[in-house]
């Protein structure tokens, strides 16, 4: 019997492994040891976090606390109510009620939603109107697209509260909405008198069911709703309340528009409550501001007489979103993260020249030598080049939100608050959307060879779509277009707070985008992917 030893492998010859290693080794030896890309890279991570935290430092709120001393900061500012989820609400609507104790079941015929607005800032009434006398100019008659009337079971008066409710709307039919972010669609089309609109909710236990009707004999069930923890007692009855009007254009370099106060009224008959203790109806201004303020409150009403409840409401029963039209001044997370756009400039040209430097000083010759694999050079670059630059923006990222966090509350801004898995996308994709743009700018660098025509190519398709996209350059569409299918598509990753259909806003960026955040970093990935692709081949064909 014989054995066979296998030969010893040269030195010179190791394993496919241990050789990417070594240029692995190679390739951030040379990152570390070139000085200018390493100031380069700590020059990013202070523009980022110095563009974030000047922008935070700015938004001092100072207003008079009533005793004649003016007050800074946090001090102005009421409480935001924060709904059953923890997400803030907008709480303010007109409800006439009763308690109910234990299950039981309201049921109404609305027959009528009318409403006025203003086209300012100011009480939306007028002489003779639903707020009557103390007429004020630029009111208008009609309704908002989300103005709301109808029927509601709320855990309490106090705002953020849980509840369901029905109601009929502006533009959107019926719905039933619940704990602020929830909406279902019911009976389609507007209230009138002809085509009144009849609405139920059932309680059971800690389930709110809601029914509509057209003529009151043929009910359909909208949606059944578990209302966690709902107490013995529960507030029932009828509400009005209509959110701000807006009115948004778009011109050459910006956005303009109107802004005030808005008031609904809605008409109720055949109003019937069974179970509990059926008494006197009475009224509470829940929010007790209206859209803007005690003058807009002041107009708030109901009148019963006849069977008929007569109700006039202004505010909203909504998650509150940025750029909703309500509440103080607010930020995102992300606002805080503005000096990415620096950074992202500082690293696109690192990862240029990371790749035509060694054109320009003749060394990419030595390097495809010593390895002849040019893909895998390729390779090693991209992987060193991008953990670099994601270490770097990981750590400018976490400094510019905490730091800046706590510098905007701090000033008197509220902050959106965001689930510790949203704000771990938001921080770590940002760093992400940095070390892949880096990688695209060296696929461009391989490609075309030459630094001024690689940054030039990097910004044209990196940097430039997203300043058309954001700064309102273009019209709308287009760029809705530009952020959909260009690289800047993903700075949607930077996106920490969802819109909300039932909620009238300007969902613009550089708040919100047009893709989602995981879709939107997923284009970038493919032009990279693409572009690495490319840089292979064309690597491969050319003479160093």
């Amino acid at each position: 019997m014989t054995a066979t030893m296998a030969r010893p492998r040269p030195d010179s010859q190791p394993d496919e492994r241990d050789g990417f290693g070594r240029i692995l080794r190679a390739e951030w030896t040379k990152f570390r040891t070139v000085r200018g890309w390493v100031i380069a890279t700590v020059i990013a991570v202070v523009l980022m976090d110095l563009v974030g935290l000047l922008a935070a430092g700015q938004s001092n709120i100072s207003c008079n606390n009533g005793s004649g001393s003016v007050v800074d900061g946090a001090a102005c500012i009421p409480p935001v109510p924060l709904g059953p989820g923890g997400e803030p609400v907008t709480d303010s609507f007109y409800f006439v009620r009763q308690p109910l104790i234990g299950n039981g079941s309201i049921t109404v015929r609305v027959t009528s939603l009318t409403g006025r607005y203003g086209g300012g800032y100011g009480p939306a009434n007028a002489a003779g109107g639903a707020g009557g006398p103390g007429a004020v100019t630029g009111n208008h008659l009609g309704v908002q697209p989300w103005s709301k009337a109808g029927i509601i079971i709320k855990r309490s008066t106090g705002q953020g509260s849980a509840y369901a409710a029905m109601m009929v709307t502006g533009s959107h039919g019926v719905r039933m909405q619940y704990d602020f972010t929830g909406d279902i669609a019911g009976l389609p089309g507007a209230v009138s008198a002809a085509s009144p609109r009849w609405l139920r909710l059932t309680r059971s236990g800690d389930t709110v069911t809601g029914y509509d009707s057209a003529d009151g004999a043929h009910w359909t069930q909208v949606g059944v709703i578990t209302l966690a923890g709902l107490p013995a007692t529960v507030q029932i009855g009828l509400f009005a309340t209509s959110p701000a009007y807006q009115q948004l254009s778009q011109f050459f370099g910006g956005t303009t528009g109107q802004i005030g106060p808005s008031l609904a009224t809605g008409v109720f008959d055949h109003v019937r409550l069974t179970g509990g203790s059926p008494g006197a109806w009475s009224d509470v201004n829940v929010g007790n501001q209206g859209a803007f303020g005690p003058q807009t409150g002041q107009l708030e009403t109901f009148r019963q007489a006849s069977g008929r409840f007569t109700v006039t409401g202004s505010g909203d029963i909504a998650p509150q979103v940025p750029g909703g039209g309500g509440g103080g001044p607010n930020s995102t997370v992300e606002d805080h993260l503005m000096g990415a756009f620096a950074a992202l400039i500082v690293m696109v040209v690192i990862g240029v020249m990371f790749m035509t430097a060694e054109y320009r000083r003749g060394l990419i010759r030595t390097t495809l030598a010593a390895t002849p694999r040019r893909g895998r050079v390729l390779a090693a670059k991209a992987i060193v080049i991008a953990s670099a630059m994601f270490a770097a923006g990981l750590v400018a990222a976490v400094i510019a939100v905490v730091v800046g966090v706590r510098l905007s509350r701090d000033q008197g801004t509220y902050v959106f608050p965001v689930s510790w898995l949203t704000w771990l996308r938001v921080v770590a994709g940002t760093a992400a959307l940095l070390a892949v743009a880096t990688v695209l700018a060296l696929a461009l660098g391989t490609m075309l060879r030459r630094s001024a025509a690689a940054v030039t190519a990097a910004i044209v398709v990196i940097v430039l779509p997203f300043i058309l996209g954001v700064a309102g350059l273009l019209p709308f569409g287009a760029a809705q277009w530009l952020l959909r299918v260009t690289p800047a598509a993903a700075f949607a990753i930077q996106q920490s707070v969802p819109a909300y259909p039932q909620v009238t806003a300007s969902y613009t960026p550089p708040i919100y985008f047009p893709l989602s955040p995981w879709a939107g970093f997923g284009v970038l990935c493919g032009y990279t992917a693409l572009a690495l692709a490319l840089a292979v081949f064309l690597l491969r064909r050319r003479d160093a």
